[in-house]
């Protein structure tokens, strides 16, 4: 039995990734893919490297009168929309279907956060209580009866992986400084002025200082895994690649840990998670770009501790983290149709 599967929002380079992880997924059948700007046309002609393996086309997003016949057909509703849309889109959906929000729409629960960070109101407040944080490998039970899934962002992704080890332990003590850096695609497809790749492959500067819209969500996040009330400095920089996150995460311990001591807390941590891989020294972003991993390393001295997390912000940061979360929804072993290996060089 398949499970029948929409995209809203299939064009952007989160649409893209979610349509190249599906197509080759063994339980799952595609029977809608929105794109209003490029309505009639076939998913291979906007997105070329799925030429030839699909005859799918692009649909308009279904009108208010037809939306709840053609959703209810679907298990499943991905929605790869911009900020704001999934307010919208999310109370309409048929309550049997299950909903993956890709979008910051629903990760923060005060209202109050996610109007100073993403610059409109919590439309669906009573809704954004149902959605379940999505990071897999903290939520995994709590995923599993879900319904309603918020997709965690990507830096919060590599953040919460390379810190949630040591608060669950107890073990920081104080300020967090985390130093991450991003390929330009997780701007989004439509070039900007700062975003734009050709303005950002040779240059390198910091951006959205102190005002990141994940930070809220991360420390949302962690004082859901143990005491954390650490100060997070936290400052995001555009690196000159086109897709991958690298953060340097600093951090003080209670007690003093070695390389291989952090190693192996973090080991057991993680014991149960395939797409978490312990490297030795630091990752490199070319390890993991076009796969669902996300590699941590470690540099230690004394109680002075630095966790390396590299991920590719398209895969793991979400598309590759969204069917992860399908996949335990659903009941799936949560590898299906996520082993993808990367390439060397």
């Amino acid at each position: 039995m398949k499970i029948r599967v929409g995209i809203y929002g299939g064009s952007g380079y989160g649409g893209a990734e979610l349509l190249r992880i599906l197509l080759a997924h063994p339980h799952v059948e595609i029977l809608l893919v929105t794109a209003n700007e490029h309505a009639g046309k076939a998913v291979g002609e906007v997105h070329r490297n799925l030429y030839g393996l699909t005859e799918m086309c692009f649909t308009a997003a279904p009108a208010a009168d037809e939306e709840s016949e053609r959703v209810a057909e679907l298990d499943c509703l991905f929605l790869a929309l911009p900020h704001g849309q999934a307010l919208d889109v999310a109370p309409r959906v048929p309550a049997h279907v299950k909903v993956i929000d890709l979008s910051g729409d629903f990760r923060l629960g005060d209202a109050a956060e996610f109007l100073e960070h993403y610059g409109r109101e919590q439309t669906s407040p009573e809704l954004q209580r149902e959605f379940v944080y999505g990071l897999t490998e903290t939520h995994r039970e709590q995923i599993r009866e879900a319904r309603l899934i918020s997709n965690p962002g990507c830096f919060a992704t590599a953040t919460l992986l390379g810190l949630a080890p040591l608060v669950a332990a107890g073990q920081l003590s104080g300020r967090v400084i985390v130093d991450a850096k991003t390929g330009s695609s997780g701007s989004g497809a439509k070039a900007a002025a700062n975003t734009h790749h050709p303005q950002r492959m040779n240059s390198f500067y910091a951006y959205k200082p102190f005002t990141h819209q994940h930070v809220p969500e991360i420390e949302q996040e962690l004082r859901r895994v143990g005491d954390w009330t650490n100060e997070l400095i936290f400052m995001t920089h555009s690196l000159p690649v086109a897709r991958g996150i690298f953060a340097s995460i600093y951090v003080e311990t209670k007690d003093a840990l070695t390389a291989e001591g952090a190693r192996e807390l973090f080991a057991e941590f993680y014991r149960d998670s395939f797409f978490v891989r312990l490297v030795e020294g630091s990752p490199d972003i070319n390890w993991v770009k076009t796969t669902n991993f996300c590699d941590l390393g470690f540099a230690a001295r004394g109680r002075q501790l630095v966790i390396f997390s590299a991920l590719d912000n398209l895969v793991k940061g979400a598309a590759g983290q969204a069917v992860q979360n399908m996949n335990v929804m659903c009941g799936l072993d949560e590898k299906t149709g996520l082993m993808l290996v990367g390439t060397n060089p």
